[in-house]
C-alpha cells in the first residue's frame, strides 16, 4: 500500500505532463515525501521524494544543470519534476543521458501548473495513505495482543507476523538459538545454526545508524544465504536484550524497510517480550511449586502418600518408579561471588541463578540416560530423586554424578560440589529416609573426605556406628577427656598430635613406615609418641589403651557432637 510516480502522473492536473526519462520505474517508484528544491541540494531532499522545480539556479549552465540533477539522483529521490518555459525550454539530451543511465525518472511539467495545487494533491493522498498504514499497524498490534491474551504459541505468533510482512522471519534467544521459525526452510535453519556457532549472528554491533528513528537505531542488519536479513532486540525493562527477531528483506526493498514494516516489528518485539515475560513467570512458578515438592518429599511433610502422589501428577511426576536419593553441597558459591566483578545482582539473585544452572544440569544426565528424575533445594543442599531401576546397583548413581561433574568441568570448573549418596527405600517414606541418609553421607563424607568428594551411605557403616556410640551415656565424655589433652597441645604448638596417631595406627605401629609418610626424623615421631601417651595416660602398647585412642580420635575427627540424627 504505497503512493507511486504512476499514481501522481495519474492526477488530472498533470494532464500536461510528459516523462522523458525511465518511464517504465514510474509504477514501482514509490513516493513518500513532496517539496519544492532549488540550487543547493545538498542534503535537503530524503529519500522517495517527489521534487518539483523551476531549475532557476542554473542559469541555462549545462553544467551547473548537471550537477544540479546527480546530486538529485544522490539523494535518492523517486522523481524531479521541472516546470519548462522560463528557466528551462528543453530538457538537454546530456541530462536527460544521465537520468537514463541512472533509472531516474525526470518529468516535464506545464510552466501554468501551480507547485502548491500538486503538493496539495500528493498530500491528500500521502495522508490518506498514513492514515490507512496506521489503522493497519493498530490492528496488527490489536491482533497480537489477542494471541497474547489466547496464551497462543510462539509458533502461531511468528506466523502471524510474516503474514504482515510477506518475509522470512526467525524469534531466537539471546544466544541466537531459535524458538521459533516462519519461512526458513530446514537447509537455511542448518546454515543459520552454523552463523550463530561461528558468533556471527546475533550481530552486537548496531549497524543503522543513518535514522533519526530510535527503534530503526536500535535495528542491526546483516546477510544469510545472499539475503539480507535485520536484528530486531527484544528488550526487557533493563533494555537488555532477552532474544532477537530476525526479519529477512524482500529482493526488491532495496535494503530498506517502509514505514509499516518498522510499526509491525515494533509492535512484534512488545509482544515477544510480553510473550517472554509470561512464559519465565509460568516457568518460574512452576520451579518454585516443583521445589517445594521435592522438599516437602525429602524432609517427610506430606499427610498422606494420596496428598503427594496428587501434587505429584499435577508436576508431571510419577512416585510409583523406584527411587535413590543424592544430596549435593556446593562448597564455594560465596567464595566466588565475592572473587566476582561487581554487578547489580545480590548474592541471593547470584546463589539462585547458579542452583538453577546446576538443576539444569541434573535434568541433562538425567535425560542422556533415561532416568526419571526430581530436583530441588533447600536448607544448602540440591536434593535430587534419581530413578533406580531394579537391574542396576550403585553405578546408575555413579555414572550420573560422573556424567554431571564431567560437563561442569568445562561449563563451570572452580565450583566445587559435594555429594552424598542415599540408598533406595521402599514404601512412600522411603523417599525421605533416603534423602536423610543423602545427606548424613554427604555430612559424613565431609568430615572425612573434606569439600568436593563423594560418599555412599552404604560405605558409612562403621563411621555411623561411632557416631551412635558417642551418644551413649557417659561416652560424650570418655571422648571428651581423652581427646582435649591432645586437641589442645595440638592447638598451642602446632604438632598435630593427633594426626600423628592416626598415621601411627593406619601404619599398625610401625615407627620406620610411619617417620617417613610424615617426614619426620625417627626420634622426632618417637618424642611426639610419648607426648601422647604422658597427655593421655594411655598405653600405645596396650592393646585395649590403642583400641579407645583409635576410637576417641575417630568419632572425635567425624564430630560426633554435631550430630543429631543417624
Amino acid at each position: 500500500m504505497q503512493l507511486t510516480v504512476q499514481d501522481v502522473l495519474d492526477y488530472e492536473l498533470l494532464e500536461g505532463a510528459v516523462v522523458r526519462t525511465a518511464k517504465e520505474r514510474a509504477n514501482a517508484q514509490p513516493v513518500h515525501w513532496v517539496s519544492v528544491m532549488e540550487m543547493p541540494v545538498e542534503n535537503f531532499v530524503r529519500r522517495n521524494e517527489l521534487v518539483l522545480t523551476t531549475a532557476m539556479g542554473c542559469n541555462n549552465d549545462l553544467e551547473i544543470f548537471r550537477g544540479f540533477v546527480q546530486d538529485i539522483i544522490d539523494s535518492g529521490a523517486a522523481v524531479l519534476m521541472i516546470a519548462m518555459g522560463r528557466h528551462v525550454y528543453e530538457i538537454p539530451k546530456e541530462i536527460a543521458q544521465l537520468a537514463e543511465e541512472n533509472e531516474f525518472l525526470l518529468v516535464e511539467l506545464p510552466w501554468e501548473l501551480r507547485f502548491s495545487t500538486v503538493i496539495e494533491e500528493v498530500m491528500i493522498d500521502l495522508n490518506d495513505l498514513h492514515r490507512q498504514e496506521r489503522q493497519r499497524s493498530e490492528q496488527v498490534q490489536q491482533d497480537l495482543l489477542k494471541l497474547i491474551l489466547a496464551d497462543a504459541e510462539l509458533e502461531k505468533i511468528a506466523a502471524y507476523i510474516r503474514r504482515e510482512l510477506d518475509s522470512a522471519l526467525l524469534i531466537t534467544d539471546a544466544h541466537g538459538t531459535v524458538q521459533a521459525a516462519a519461512g526458513f526452510s530446514r537447509a537455511k535453519l542448518e546454515q543459520w545454526e552454523q552463523q550463530v556457532a561461528k558468533g556471527i549472528f546475533p550481530i552486537h554491533q548496531t549497524a543503522l545508524k543513518e535514522t533519526r528513528d530510535p527503534m530503526i537505531q536500535k535495528f542491526s542488519s546483516g546477510e544469510l544465504g545472499g539475503r539480507k536479513l535485520i536484528q530486531v532486540p527484544v528488550l526487557q525493562v533493563s533494555e537488555e536484550a532477552q532474544g532477537y527477531l530476525f526479519v529477512e528483506l524482500p529482493e526488491t526493498a532495496d535494503g530498506r524497510l517502509d514505514v509499516f514494516s518498522v510499526h509491525v516489528l515494533e509492535h512484534a518485539a512488545t509482544t515477544i517480550s510480553l510473550w517472554r515475560s509470561r512464559q519465565n513467570a509460568v516457568e518460574e512458578t512452576k520451579a518454585a511449586l516443583r521445589m517445594d515438592f521435592v522438599r516437602e518429599l525429602a524432609n517427610g511433610e506430606f499427610a498422606s502418600k494420596e496428598q503427594a502422589a496428587s501434587r505429584a501428577r499435577a508436576l508431571g511426576y510419577d512416585l510409583e518408579l523406584p527411587y535413590i536419593s543424592l544430596a549435593g553441597s556446593p562448597e564455594n558459591f560465596r567464595h566466588l561471588f565475592d572473587r566476582k566483578k561487581p554487578g547489580t545482582s545480590s548474592y541471593t539473585e547470584w546463589s539462585k541463578s547458579m542452583v538453577a544452572y546446576l538443576e539444569e544440569e541434573v535434568h541433562y544426565a538425567a535425560h542422556a540416560m533415561k532416568r526419571a528424575v526430581m530436583t530441588g533445594y533447600a536448607d544448602g543442599y540440591l536434593i535430587i530423586f534419581l530413578e533406580k531401576p531394579p537391574e542396576s546397583g550403585q553405578e546408575n548413581q555413579i555414572n550420573f554424578l560422573d556424567l554431571i561433574e564431567r560437563r561442569l568441568g568445562n561449563l563451570l570448573p572452580e565450583v566445587v560440589l559435594s555429594w552424598g549418596i542415599g540408598d533406595h527405600a521402599e514404601g512412600f517414606d522411603g523417599f525421605s529416609d533416603s534423602f536423610r541418609h543423602a545427606k548424613t553421607a554427604l555430612d559424613i563424607g565431609r568430615k572425612k573426605k573434606g569439600p568436593g568428594h563423594r560418599m555412599d551411605y552404604r560405605d558409612t557403616r562403621a563411621d555411623r556406628l561411632l557416631l551412635q556410640l558417642a551418644k551413649t551415656e557417659g561416652m560424650l565424655d570418655i571422648i571428651q577427656s581423652t581427646i582435649q589433652p591432645l586437641a589442645g597441645y595440638d592447638q598451642q604448638r602446632q604438632m598435630d598430635l593427633i594426626g600423628t596417631f592416626s598415621a601411627y595406627n593406619h601404619y599398625q605401629g610401625n615407627v620406620s613406615q610411619t617417620a617417613r609418610a610424615l617426614n619426620l626424623h625417627r626420634q622426632s615421631l618417637l618424642y611426639r609418641l610419648r607426648k601422647i601417651e604422658s597427655l593421655t595416660g594411655l598405653s600405645l602398647i596396650d592393646p585395649d589403651d590403642l583400641f579407645l585412642l583409635e576410637l576417641c580420635v575417630r568419632t572425635y575427627r567425624m564430630g560426633a557432637a554435631e550430630y543429631d540424627d543417624i
